[in-house]
Formats: C-alpha cells, structure tokens, sequence
C-alpha cells in the first residue's frame, strides 16, 4: 500500500476543500437554516409531534442526511472529473498507483468532507431545537456508512460524465427527489398504505431511517435491514470501481 499516494492525493483534496470554504461548507449550513425556518417554524408550528417527537426536531435527521448524501456526491464526482477533464488523471494512472490507493484518496476526501458537513449541520441544529441522541455510536456508524457509500457513487459519475452538466445530472435529478420523498420530513407510516408500499423501494429511505433511529430509538423500518441496505449499496458501489479501473472504461481513451 502506498500510503504517500493517498496522502498526496487526501491531503490535496482537502486543501482544495479549505480555498473554497464559502462555496463547500458556509452554502449547506446556511441552507439548513433555511430549512429550520421554513418546516421548523412555518411547518413545524401546525404539527405537534410526530411518532413522539417534536417536528422540529423530527426532520433534523433529514435534513444532516440530505446534505451528506449530496455533498459526498457532489465532492468525490468533481474530485475525480477534473483530473480527468484537464488530462492529469494520466499522470496519476500512469505512476506507481494501483486503483485501490487513488479510490481510498479522493473517496476518503469527499467522505471526510461531508462528515465534518454533517457534523457541523447537527451542532447547528441544536441552536434551534433541543435533540437527544439515544444511540450516538450508531448515529456516527450511519453517519460514516452514508458519507462512504456516497462518497463511492459520486466517484463513479466522476468517472462516467463527459461534461460537467452530466456531473450535477445524477445529484440533482435523482438523489435529491429520492431524499425528498424518502421520509427526510415526515415518517412514512403518515402515508396513505399503497404510497407506503411504494415508497419502501425507494433506497434513500432506510438510510434515513436508520439515521432516525439512532436519534429517536423510532425507525420506518428495521435497523438491521437499514444495515443491510447501505452496506450491500456500498458493496455495490466498490465493484462498479473495480469493474472501471478492470476494463478503463472512460479514463483510459
């Protein structure tokens, strides 16, 4: 293992991460803000609680999870595209670097990255609600689970966009309407039971889930199955990578 590729490329990835403070870190606190004003205050005011907990409190697992899902994308696809758009991703392929070394740099960037996001948006959250973290070492193993796994799909589609329209098409389009309608703000079982069907094949909603649970001990579905869930989308995200860097599919033409 070359442990001073992956500090190269981890330690340059931050740097990066650190010039663009505004852009990368102030823009989703400020957002989360937003959302507390919004469904915390207007919202929040016209639904007591929900399965126990105050509604304010209730969407604070949403909303870390909406931007640690988009900020890891985010962050690992724009990591890995533009070495690949100004052309020194073939300097990288071409050095003494095996594909597992580069993943483990820019996917863990982009994981700590949006870690120290969602920290950051909790510690925001408790200046407007009061939260209790029933399971805090599972809430920081979901927190992890999520920031990798994401992290691991915005690395694909660093690798798979041509242009840097495609590399904002899969956030946008698909993982933040599946946050929105994966419980981020209201618990599933509020649904009337053939939207509740419906909406158990949407993968965003065990993740959320099982963050939930680490806070309140009150879950949509079962932990185990949350576990299951983000694990076996973690699984798949690593041979995808394997699959890429195995045949050089776009990083190699």
């Amino acid at each position: 293992m070359n442990i001073s590729a992956i500090k190269s490329i981890y330690v340059y990835e931050m740097a990066r991460f650190f010039r663009t403070l505004a852009q990368s870190f102030l823009s989703p606190v400020l957002s989360t803000c937003l959302y507390f004003v919004v469904f915390g205050t207007a919202i929040g005011s016209r639904i007591d609680t929900v399965d126990g907990v105050s509604y304010g409190a209730f969407i604070v697992p949403g909303l870390i999870m909406l931007s640690v899902m988009t900020q890891s994308t985010s962050n690992a696809s724009f990591g890995i595209y533009f070495p690949k758009f100004i052309g020194t991703i073939y300097e990288l392929l071409s050095a003494p670097v095996n594909f597992l070394e580069i993943v483990i740099g820019y996917v863990g960037a982009a994981a700590t990255k949006s870690m120290f996001i969602g920290l950051v948006i909790l510690a925001t959250s408790f200046f407007f609600v009061d939260i209790t973290i029933q399971h805090p070492f599972a809430m920081i193993a979901f927190l992890t689970l999520t920031c990798l796994s994401f992290s691991l799909l915005g690395f694909i589609i660093g690798i798979w966009a041509g242009n840097f329209e495609q590399l904002q098409l899969i956030p946008l389009l698909v993982i933040t309407p599946l946050v929105f309608l994966g419980g981020s703000f209201y618990s599933i079982s509020m649904l009337p039971p053939i939207w509740q069907t419906i909406t158990l094949f949407n993968p965003v909603v065990y993740l959320i889930s099982g963050f939930r649970w680490s806070f309140f001990g009150e879950a949509d579905v079962d932990v185990t199955i949350s576990l299951i869930a983000i694990g076996g989308f973690t699984l798949l995200c690593m041979a995808v990578i394997w699959w890429i860097f195995k045949t050089g599919y776009k990083i190699r033409s």
